[in-house]
């Protein structure tokens, strides 16, 4: 269930493996603004191994190698280095920047010249189908050729949930989640991006109890408004002229198109939440990626996080598919495998949720002041070990040898510096 990055990568490998594999998306297309982006280096080796990497390199992005944030003084810090992964032996010493639904493309295109596989779009799963005490299958609803409601049932041996952080089925199977307290609120929106504004970078900009992430697009920049989180009623009950004035005074370069907002229906909100399920399966039911931990948008490691699970997911279950169901021993597998990475990235973004964003959420400064930085200017190692763990991780997932179709792309450009909150 779900057509995002862990269900395609997931999809595609069971697939190639010879497992009989049905993906449910509920949206017709993958054309949807504001979904994660950020393809990391452990991604970007996956998908030269599955024979993907020259595909993926004639897509139009950006290339991030520096991790940057405001010193308070008017300059920047760096306190992240990709580009010295190459000395760490990291092939793709960067994170591309990428629009998902390019991604996605590419993913359901290889997925579909597998005879094992079937993508269907404009399907949402709505419950899931229970027989003698496991999860069998799922019901789902998707529209007739005369736009009438056609519902159905799928059944599995095993049904994955990659289904979001807001997928209320995983709930029903009796899997609870773990909820961590996140100071902040991100509102999505756009502005143009005119001929020769920098392509190469992304920027935050702080101001006291807010700050602003401005992400570069092809011909239009990706604009993250960040402040206290529970604030969007009273956001919007102030209008899109206070708006667009808050928009203005954190990014005076902007200031002359903040008009291209005509109400406040052109920002998004983004609800930030960070969890972990303390349970990722129930007999014939399995969660990975989001809908088995939340991620805050900090660092951008959402969807890496997301593959690396469906990665794991395939190598250590496709075999026992392919001879049947699996039990629920194997299924606990999967999150003991992935845990250990999970908990370190979570708590990385708690921490970085304490010392760079609280500080400014709460209006104590106006710019990050915090240990992290201080400790990255002092410790150069400190640079390079924080975006191997984040980027690459503590187990990064090679794809199984059924799934390899391994050419390594010859374009190896390097990116410009990345900030994060």
């Amino acid at each position: 269930m779900g057509g995002g990055p862990a269900g395609m990568v997931l999809g595609l490998l069971l697939a190639r493996a010879g497992v009989e594999v049905t993906v449910l998306e509920k949206h017709e297309d993958f054309l949807h603004d504001f979904r994660g982006d950020t393809v990391h280096p452990a991604t970007l080796q996956l998908l030269d191994e599955l024979g993907l990497g020259e595909r993926f390199a004639r897509l139009p992005q950006t290339r991030i190698t520096d991790v940057v944030l405001p010193d308070g003084a008017g300059g920047v810090r760096r306190i992240g280095d990709f580009g010295a992964l190459r000395g760490w032996g990291v092939r793709h010493p960067y994170v591309a920047i990428v629009p998902q639904w390019d991604l996605l493309d590419l993913l359901a295109d290889a997925a579909r010249a597998e005879p094992a596989f079937r993508l269907e779009m404009g399907t949402a799963a709505t419950s899931l189908v229970h027989e003698r005490g496991r999860v069998a299958g799922v019901r789902y609803r998707t529209s007739g050729p005369g736009g009438e409601d056609v519902e159905g049932e799928i059944r599995a041996d095993l049904t994955v949930a990659c289904t979001g952080r807001n997928s209320v089925l995983p709930a029903t199977a009796g899997l609870g989640v773990t909820e961590f307290d996140v100071p902040f609120d991100t509102w999505w929106f756009r502005l143009s991006r005119r001929e020769g504004e920098q392509v190469d970078q992304l920027t935050r900009r702080p101001g006291r109890g807010r700050f602003a992430i401005v992400i570069p697009r092809e011909g239009y920049f990706q604009i993250g408004y960040v402040a206290r989180k529970g604030t969007d009623n009273r956001l919007r009950a102030r209008g899109i002229d206070a708006f667009r004035r808050d928009v203005a005074e954190l990014l005076p370069e902007y200031a002359d198109r903040v008009g291209e907002l005509v109400s406040m229906d052109d920002v998004k909100l983004l609800d930030v939440r960070l969890n972990r399920r303390r349970r990722w399966h129930a007999e014939g039911l399995l969660c990975i990626g989001d809908a088995a931990h939340a991620m805050s948008p900090v660092g951008g490691v959402g969807i890496n996080l997301a593959v690396q699970d469906a990665v794991a997911t395939a190598t250590l279950l496709a075999g026992r598919l392919r001879r049947g169901a699996v039990s629920g021993a194997d299924l606990a597998r999967v999150r003991r495998r992935r845990l250990p990475s999970l908990l370190l990235v979570q708590a990385l973004q708690r921490l970085m949720h304490a010392d760079l964003a609280g500080p400014i959420l709460s209006g104590e400064q106006a710019g990050p002041a915090g240990w992290i930085m201080t400790a990255a200017q002092w410790v150069p190692l400190l640079r390079t070990l924080a975006v191997y763990l984040v980027g690459v991780g503590l187990r990064p997932e090679r794809a199984p040898v059924s799934a390899r179709r391994q050419v390594i792309p010859e374009d190896q450009a390097d990116g410009g510096p990345l900030a994060v909150p």
